[in-house]
């Protein structure tokens, strides 16, 4: 049963521009085709994603195509630099534009998320990623998501340090054995979630 996944980039950074969130995304999906999931990432930034809560703002609004993207993938990775202590403001964006969920369950009051899974890749030069990522992981179950055991994976560096993670020679061992961990269980969760969905009430 093949496998889809979408990644959503929320750096701040627009495409081409060098982004450490767009190496944690790779590594993130390059884990996941070693379980025969395929997909690709796009950067939040490089679409007008306007703001609001509803599943389509509008003339211009470039959320529902990348919404769909969202819900044809079986698996989600939500990938996002910390600023501030906290996720960047794409990544709310988007978080504020899956809210809509809420309001779209089927007869058996399922959302339309529901059988999907959840993977969160944080990157960052300061402390935060445990915050980042529980914060994440609330907002995405509150919309419908499942999240497997460890289903994310984070780099931070130095405080106030110079070093970012795409300036790394070589990926920490940790980090690589966490996104291979991370990547394991998601396939294995949504395999299971769509060979036997969530029955609804």
């Amino acid at each position: 049963m093949a496998l889809r996944a979408f990644g959503l980039n929320c750096t701040l950074k627009p495409s081409p521009g060098d982004s450490s969130t767009n190496k944690m995304m790779d590594l993130l999906l390059r884990e996941l085709g070693k379980h025969g999931v395929e997909g690709g990432s796009e950067r939040a930034v490089d679409h007008d994603i306007k703001p609001g809560v509803t599943s389509d703002e509008g003339d211009g609004d470039a959320w529902p195509a990348l919404r769909q993207r969202v819900l044809d993938a079986d698996i989600l990775v939500l990938a996002t630099p910390i600023w501030l202590g906290q996720p960047s403001s794409v990544a709310k964006r988007v978080l504020e534009r899956m809210d809509a969920f809420l309001g779209e369950a089927d007869d058996k009051g399922r959302y339309p998320s529901f059988g999907k899974v959840a993977l969160v890749g944080v990157v960052g030069n300061e402390d935060g990623a445990h915050h980042v990522t529980a914060e994440l992981y609330q907002a995405l179950g509150d919309v419908g998501f499942t999240i497997p055991a460890a289903a994310s994976a984070y780099w931070v560096g130095e405080a106030m340090g110079s070093v970012d993670f795409k300036d790394l020679d070589e990926v920490p061992d940790k980090v690589s054995s966490t996104i291979s961990m991370a990547a394991s269980n998601a396939a294995h969760l949504a395999g299971l979630l769509k060979a036997q969905p969530y029955p609804g009430t």
